[in-house]
């Protein structure tokens, strides 16, 4: 069982609970490896999947992780709700909740709106994205990936490329590594680096060859073309030209550098898809691990019965 009741964060979670779910989360993997891969863990357990932002990774992982541990699943999608019709959210999750529920994951493009539905609701609420706020089951299935690849997390170099200002999965990251050991570095235009965000424990470079030097592996975060006509930087080809990470580029610097992406890809902007695809990705190893991660985090927050796993 964990500390705390909820996962609405990483900034302030136990680093013992963190890492308890990093080792759950390989004994899971091994499920996923069976010709069968179900357990009855949550087997009684209903979960909500309650998403207020369009997803399609994060939706898919959560939903095959409850399924693989037999619990029972429902979706509900905010565009057919009853809040296109003035239903308040309160209203909503509370009639939710009165059907009988555990746990509710959520994503909403509102900050701190896990936190709001904690006040509303007594089931266990897990946060699957809020806003620009936190992004902590992504940054612990990148934790994971990356424990798998090097056998620790304590005393890597972990380089944080892109929109740093707008990305939960950054933050989420950024505390979580902290908490495990490691040393993080960011990198990205000036007007996508908030000038205070060494106030969390990162060092700060706009020079991507210096990161790569640096860096043992680098989280490629995905430049939101949306943002583009907010003029935070000149064209698609300029960021390319800067920081968009290359075979051509990481060839320079003579060593294996991994390379990990939360997705979706933008190829051939902050990502060519040689390096993508390349021996030093383990981006397809990150969705794997995300259902083995988002099964402990669910096992450990409900109180699955660990004899059956």
């Amino acid at each position: 069982m964990m500390k705390q009741k909820h996962l609405l964060g990483l900034e302030h979670f136990p680093a013992d609970d963190l890492a308890k779910i990093i080792e759950t989360s390989f004994s899971f993997k091994e499920i996923l490896d069976r010709p069968i891969k179900k357990v009855p863990s949550l087997q009684g357990k209903t979960i909500v999947n309650l998403f207020f932002e369009n997803s399609t990774r994060t939706r898919i992982s959560f939903e095959l992780a409850q399924k693989r541990l037999s619990a029972d699943t429902v979706n509900f999608s905010a565009s057919s709700s009853s809040l296109k019709k003035g239903e308040s959210f309160k209203d909503t999750v509370q009639n939710i909740e009165a059907m009988k529920i555990d746990a509710v994951v959520m994503r909403h493009p509102s900050p701190g709106s896990s936190l709001h539905l904690t006040k509303y609701i007594d089931s266990v609420v897990i946060n699957a994205g809020d806003g620009t706020h936190e992004h902590p089951t992504q940054a612990i299935l990148d934790m994971t990936s990356l424990k798998e690849r090097f056998g620790k997390i304590e005393g890597l170099k972990i380089g944080i490329i892109g929109d740093i200002a707008h990305s939960r999965v950054a933050r989420s990251n950024i505390y979580g590594l902290n908490k495990m050991g490691a040393e993080v570095m960011v990198c990205g235009p000036p007007t996508l680096v908030p000038y205070d965000i060494q106030s969390l424990g990162v060092q700060i470079t706009h020079n991507l060859d210096e990161i790569l030097d640096w860096a043992d592996a680098i989280n490629v975060l995905r430049i939101q073309l949306e943002r583009m006509d907010r003029g935070l930087f000149p064209s698609v080809r300029e960021y390319r030209n800067l920081f968009g990470i290359t075979n051509e580029r990481l060839q320079k610097h003579n060593k294996e550098i991994v390379i990990m992406h939360p997705g979706p890809m933008n190829r051939g902007v902050e990502i060519d898809s040689a390096a993508a695809d390349g021996k030093s990705a383990i981006i397809l190893d990150q969705v794997l691990n995300g259902v083995a991660s988002r099964m402990a985090i669910l096992y450990l927050f409900l109180g699955g019965n660990q004899n059956e796993s």
